[in-house]
């Protein structure tokens, strides 16, 4: 009777180099949540997941690089646009969601500091476009290319301008706070932006 050969045992103070980099993430997600980016140190984030900083550093080329990963290691955002046929009633529960996100929980919280980071760090600016402005910003777009082909917007409309004017008034607010950034502002701004860019309905139609 053949035996089995004895299993293979893992040398002690030996990890392997996923469940390594999976544990610096989590750490720096957390660390990152806590105490945002004036606590944040390659450091801190070495000595909770029990890594050393020569390896964080061959990884990440930069604090803010391993941050934002970390960021989307515990917060794991979901990307989705409602598409209920109606844009308006769509881009409404986009924008309110992205309001109460940023206004509302640590996640969102922390976004201003990574934006503000990004601005000396052409490596978080990079991986900031790539895996959080770029997917979110493509998806809204394809949403308002699809109302623009049901003719509820007008043809001549850039989706891509109309992002900006969306998006780019919430950013505002939330980066220079003279005025609050709250659920009403997001209707508002929905409402005027589509009075001004909704194809004209026939006249003698109703709603």
């Amino acid at each position: 009777m053949t035996q089995s050969p004895p299993p293979v045992r893992r040398g002690r103070g030996r990890r392997p180099a996923d469940e390594v980099r999976r544990e610096v993430l989590r750490a720096a997600g957390e660390l990152l949540l806590a105490e945002g980016m004036a606590g944040f140190t390659v450091e801190k984030v070495a000595a909770l997941a029990g890594a050393s900083r020569v390896t964080l550093h061959k990884w990440w080329p930069s604090r803010g690089a391993l941050a934002l990963e970390g960021y989307f290691s515990v917060v794991g955002p979901t990307l989705a646009f409602p598409d209920t046929g109606d844009i308006a009633a769509d881009l409404t529960t986009q924008v309110r969601a992205f309001v109460r996100l940023m206004r509302d929980t640590p996640a969102g919280r922390v976004v201003p500091e990574l934006i503000g980071q990004a601005q000396t760090d052409p490596e978080l600016s990079a991986v900031y476009r790539e895996r959080y402005s770029a997917p979110r910003r493509a998806l809204a777009v394809e949403a308002l290319e699809r109302a623009r082909e049901r003719g509820q917007l007008r043809a001549d409309v850039d989706p891509e301008v109309v992002v900006d004017q969306l998006w780019g008034a919430c950013y505002h607010r939330l980066l220079i706070p003279d005025q609050p950034l709250t659920e009403e502002f997001a209707e508002a701004l929905v409402a005027n932006l589509l009075t001004g860019i909704a194809r004209p309905r026939p006249a003698g139609s109703r709603r």
